[in-house]
């Protein structure tokens, strides 16, 4: 048998790695080694060295802060009556995230909560977890959001700021912002003691904006605002904005302001500021934008005159009894002035002067005085700086220093032309005299309540003398005969002695006069044996212009009525001090309006005379 042929297998052939092979695998080994190092440092940086910021990168990402906003102070009236309140109102938000159908959503709330289709559609399209979408609504209309069933729309409680009293006191209370801030006002005069402290809710969410039941859940308590107890009383601000809102519709005035004072503590009583539009508006008058009484100024007029004559009574240049030859016109400079009515020289005393409101008798005391003296008695008295109040936006008034009056300044400025002053500033001078000589600085605030309920009583107003008692009581004398013979018969209140003095001046406008336009004042106190109230009433443009015959009258309704309220009875009959009684009782028809005055113009007067109308 043959032997068997032995077929050879084929054998596998073993690929050698090339030099470049291997440097590949070396290199990608040596990057992965590199990678890996990165990694593992990376890890060591965020675990170990700097764990705190990355968590709080991811808290960020869960938990959410929620600001708690505080319950805003309480302003009552000085008998704990409420002026204005903090009331929790809902406020409507959603979280866009859970909407599902912004478009519909917005169709269906734009007409419940009075926003636009257009934009509620935006504000539910966003990439946010939280939008506003309609702040602090009524229960009505929180019930209609309700029988919607919208996802993710929702509800949160936030404070809003009422009147219970309505728009009484309003000028003077201010208004809140819709973050509760002070915007005017007491409001933001006491900001910082109304505002309280924010509180803080913090939640742990997911993605959707879910809370986690089991997440993380902090809360710190708002802090409410101090409440305010104002010196203000309530019946008495009605009463006067009452009083002040009748006389201007009557004297189709354009405004006006009344300040009611208890002239030993400086506690403002009432402050009413009001604007008309007119009898063909069909409004009635309403509050003024702003506290004029403090915030706005105005060429006082003849009732200034009680600042020159009691200066140059101080200054022993003339007693009540002086008597000076009073003629019906004056020259001063390159001006001539005038009483209103023509008269032959008369024979008048000091009183005289002051009663009948004589322009050129107080003139002639003015020059007396000088310049120098009379601007620092005017100084004195309050005229030219803030009153002390702090009221936001009060100016200091306008006076000008000696050195740059004018030829004619030593005959328009003894007579209230020339400078300007703020209602508050000019009754603040009559409370001086009420006081004896003693100017005692005013103030709303009667004490603050703290969260605990405990009551702090502000501290007592400054006081500083002014002139001496005896002036004083001589002034206040004078003021007596002015309301029982002189200009200012419509402010006598029955059974009892008013002390005041009436003013009518013409309206500053564009560098000069406004034409036919006249602010109207009457300023004083009862009794004036003891004197408890002061008041000034302004009416701006009254129709009849004269500050006796339309202010005067709302001063005695205001007066007769705070007398009753704080049950003020009429003091002991007394007899008038021969010294200040009346001479001329006929002179009472002459002027209290005083003449333009030159030195506040930027025009130079021609020599003129002025004829100017009475009381």
């Amino acid at each position: 048998m043959a032997p068997r042929s032995r077929t050879r297998r084929p054998q596998p052939q073993v690929r050698r790695r090339t030099p470049d092979v291997r440097r590949r695998l070396v290199a990608l080994l040596a990057v992965l080694g590199v990678l890996f190092t990165v990694v593992v440092g990376r890890l060591v940086m965020i675990q170990g060295v700097s764990p705190d910021k990355y968590v709080a990168v991811g808290e960020s990402q869960r938990l959410r802060d929620v600001v708690l906003p505080a319950g805003r102070g309480a302003m009552f009236d000085r008998n704990g009556r409420d002026l204005a309140l903090t009331i929790p109102q809902k406020t409507v938000w959603a979280n866009p995230h859970l909407v599902t159908d912004p478009l519909a959503a917005a169709k269906a709330l734009s007409p419940v909560l009075h926003v636009d289709e257009a934009v509620l559609g935006d504000r539910l399209s966003r990439d946010a977890g939280f939008v506003y979408l309609a702040r602090k609504v009524d229960d009505k209309v929180v019930a209609q959001v309700e029988k919607l069933h919208l996802s993710g729309v929702f509800f949160l409680d936030e404070p809003k700021r009422f009147n219970p009293a309505g728009d009484l006191a309003g000028p003077l209370l201010g208004v809140v912002g819709t973050d509760n801030e002070g915007l005017s006002g007491l409001e933001l005069q006491f900001e910082k003691k109304l505002k309280g402290t924010p509180g803080e809710l913090r939640v742990e969410r997911d993605p959707y904006g879910n809370e986690i039941a089991s997440g993380d859940r902090s809360f710190t308590p708002a802090q409410p605002g101090d409440d305010l107890v104002l010196t203000i009383d309530r019946s008495l601000q009605y009463e006067t904005e009452k009083a002040l809102s009748e006389e201007i519709v009557k004297s189709n005035s354009k405004g006006g302001t009344a300040i009611v004072m208890d002239p030993k503590t400086g506690e403002i009583l009432s402050m009413a500021n009001l604007t008309y539009d007119g009898a063909d508006s069909g409004k009635a008058p309403y509050p003024s934008i702003n506290n004029t009484a403090v915030t706005s100024v105005y060429e006082p007029g003849s009732v200034n005159k009680v600042i020159t004559i009691a200066a140059a009574l101080e200054e022993g240049l003339v007693a009540p009894d002086t008597t000076l030859a009073v003629p019906d016109h004056l020259r001063v400079a390159d001006h001539v002035f005038s009483d209103h009515d023509p008269h032959p020289l008369k024979q008048w005393t000091v009183t005289d002067i002051m009663a009948t409101s004589s322009n050129i008798g107080t003139i002639m005391i003015g020059k007396q005085l000088g310049k120098t003296r009379l601007d620092a008695y005017l100084r004195k008295f309050g005229l030219g700086s803030k009153t002390g109040l702090g009221f936001p936006g009060e100016p200091r008034g306008l006076l000008l220093d000696p050195k740059k009056w004018s030829g004619t300044s030593i005959g328009t400025v003894p007579i209230g032309q020339g400078l300007a002053v703020t209602a508050l500033q000019m009754l603040d001078a009559y409370n001086t005299v009420a006081n004896g000589g003693v100017l005692v600085t005013p103030k709303l605030v009667k004490a603050t309540v703290d969260g605990e309920g405990t009551q702090a009583p502000t501290p007592a107003s400054p006081r500083r003398r002014v002139v001496s008692e005896k002036t004083a009581d001589q002034v206040k004398h004078m003021l007596t005969e002015v309301v029982k013979v002189g200009t200012g018969t419509e402010a006598a209140i029955d059974g009892y002695t008013v002390a005041g003095k009436t003013g009518t001046a013409r309206k500053p406008y564009k560098g000069g006069y406004k034409q036919g336009a006249y602010l109207a004042t009457f300023a004083g106190f009862v009794p004036a044996e003891n004197p408890r109230l002061s008041a000034i009433v302004v009416l701006d443009e009254p129709a009849q212009m004269y500050g006796g015959l339309v202010s005067a009258p709302v001063f005695a309704k205001v007066a007769q009525y705070g007398l009753r309220l704080f049950r003020i009875p009429p003091p002991r009959p007394q007899s008038t001090p021969a010294d200040t009684k009346i001479t001329d009782p006929d002179a009472a028809k002459t002027a209290d309006v005083a003449p333009p005055s030159t030195a506040s113009t930027a025009t130079t007067a021609r020599p003129t005379t002025t004829s100017t109308p009475p009381r």
